[in-house]
């Protein structure tokens, strides 16, 4: 059985996170403030309050884009969004209130790329942004387009939260690799071996690494996902069953 979480309205948990997505102006706020032309790309991030997207250049991958063209890849910009206090108030950057939205609708056609429509109100005027899936893969079990039920509950209170455990301190190994997965992305044994190694100046081993890994998943702090000639982790999410990632 699982439990669920009872918060007051002070606390605010990180829910999903999804790099690479593109935020689009829609109606008379096509130009974006902070941006060139018409898009900007970032990260979206949603939370139990808010729906908040970083825009930022400090990242780029070019990731294969398969649902398009086999072979194809694109230039993806992204921001590592680890805790929710070290957003920037950055002109590029958005916060909108989950009870500031007016509605919200999510688009996924054979020809185009998830995405999620969400107009909000400020005052007496009404908002709106479209934000466009960047990596997508037919293995995905969510999308963004799926975001938007979720919101809906979390504006009605109908959406439930589990409790996660409080991750260990970084003394730990296990303490370690939760704070490079804080980022809520799935990771592979050596990726998070060489982000611990990197961030906290240690050697660790893969299979160390993924003992660790095994005993946060046993403990409910992370989840696994096998893979062939691999094995991937990421952080679980407070929405259970409702979970947004892939």
């Amino acid at each position: 059985m699982r439990s669920l979480i009872m918060r007051s309205e002070t606390d605010e948990v990180m829910l999903a996170q999804e790099q690479g997505v593109i935020m689009k102006g829609i109606g008379l706020e096509k130009e974006l403030e902070g941006g060139f032309g018409e898009e900007l790309g970032g990260t979206l991030v949603l939370t139990n309050r808010r729906l908040i997207f970083v825009s930022s250049n400090d990242k780029e991958d070019e990731l294969p884009v398969p649902d398009i063209l086999p072979g194809l890849k694109m230039d993806v910009l992204y921001s590592e969004v680890e805790e929710l206090n070290s957003i920037p108030t950055d002109p590029g950057n958005l916060f909108i209130s989950i009870s500031s939205i007016s509605s919200v609708h999510g688009y996924r056609m054979e020809l185009t790329r998830p995405s999620l429509e969400v107009k909000w109100r400020e005052g007496s005027e009404e908002r709106g942004r479209v934000f466009v899936e960047a990596v997508t893969g037919r293995s995905r079990r969510r999308n963004l387009n799926d975001w938007a039920p979720v919101i809906e509950r979390l504006k009605t209170g109908d959406q439930k939260l589990i409790s996660v455990p409080k991750a260990p301190g970084v003394e730990a190994l296990e303490g370690k690799i939760m704070g490079i997965m804080s980022d809520m992305q799935w990771k592979g044994v050596l990726g998070i071996e060489e982000e611990v190694e990197e961030r906290f100046k240690t050697e660790v081993g893969p299979d160390e690494v993924q003992a660790a890994c095994d005993k946060l998943c046993s403990q409910g702090l992370l989840v696994r996902k096998p893979e062939p000639g691999d094995v991937f982790y990421r952080k679980r999410s407070p929405l259970g069953d409702d979970d947004l990632s892939d």
